[in-house]
């Protein structure tokens, strides 16, 4: 059965906790489907993740709406909510519709993310009123690192504090359907939750979030640095190289093609071949 917008919005009202996962390709999103992982994020992560970089900033709207795509292809039933990446959205409020309604027809996804300032506001509320569910981000906004000066974890001040409640009341009252705070203390997300009705996901920002999301390859050993809040399930790292060294070994002993691996000719047409001139 499909998970939605109504179902996160009756587990805030419930008290029940929502898991979401990082998903950037088909063949993961298939497993995720198949244990009933209930919400997915496309993040633009997948910078860093999928195509190494150092920061979220290079990765392109093109690129994103093909692992989109693919995602929801694997995980039909997943709340499925698509990042726009930096760039997409931040020049005008009719640039940022456009690209937005772009993503949300290319990929058949059921919310999109920004990472929002004050200014978005009316960006938020020109979605809202188009009928499109907006998740705003804010806390940690990955795309605006340069200005941060690195990945700090945000409103440890009374007055940072404060800022981000106070956007979190803002994005709320122009229409967002969704905050998700990162990496933030919990006394800041305790203030936000309690100032709010819609749900709020939280990404390293305490127990009092209505759900949580990681990076799943951190939470896998897949990744060189593992963020402070992000748990290990499990460190996939040591049986893949395994996995990959025991298939170098085989090609390189000769083990591998063995005839079981091959593909045989019909022995009248093996005998046809072998007679030709």
């Amino acid at each position: 059965m499909k998970f939605t917008l109504n179902d996160l919005r009756a587990a805030r009202v419930a008290g029940k906790k929502i898991a979401m996962l990082t998903c950037y390709d088909f063949t993961t999103a298939r497993l995720m489907h198949e244990v009933a992982v209930p919400m997915l994020l496309v993040g633009d992560s997948a910078a860093g993740i999928v195509l190494g970089h150092s920061s979220t900033v290079p990765v392109s709207l093109n690129f994103l709406i093909e692992l989109t795509a693919g995602v929801r292809r694997g995980a039909p039933d997943a709340f499925l909510v698509a990042d726009m990446p930096f760039g997409s959205y931040q020049a005008s409020d009719a640039q940022g519709f456009k690209n937005v309604a772009r993503m949300l027809k290319l990929t058949g996804c059921d919310c999109i993310k920004l990472e929002v300032a004050e200014s978005h506001a009316t960006l938020i509320k020109r979605c809202a009123d188009a009928g499109v569910a907006i998740m705003a981000h804010i806390g940690l906004r990955p795309q605006t690192v340069g200005l941060m000066g690195g990945y700090k974890s945000q409103g440890r001040t009374a007055n940072s504090a404060e800022a981000i409640l106070e956007t979190a009341v803002r994005m709320q009252n122009a229409g967002a359907a969704a905050l998700l705070l990162e990496a933030v203390p919990a006394e800041v997300t305790n203030a936000v939750v309690a100032a709010t009705t819609v749900p709020v996901i939280g990404c390293g920002a305490g127990p009092a979030c209505h759900g949580s999301v990681i990076v799943t390859p951190d939470a896998l050993g897949l990744t060189p640095h593992r963020p402070k809040f992000a748990p290990l399930l499990q460190d996939l790292s040591v049986p893949l190289k395994a996995a990959f060294a025991e298939y170098v070994k085989q090609v390189s002993t000769g083990q591998y093609p063995a005839a079981e691996h091959l593909y045989q000719m019909p022995m009248e047409e093996k005998d046809v071949f072998a007679k030709r001139k």
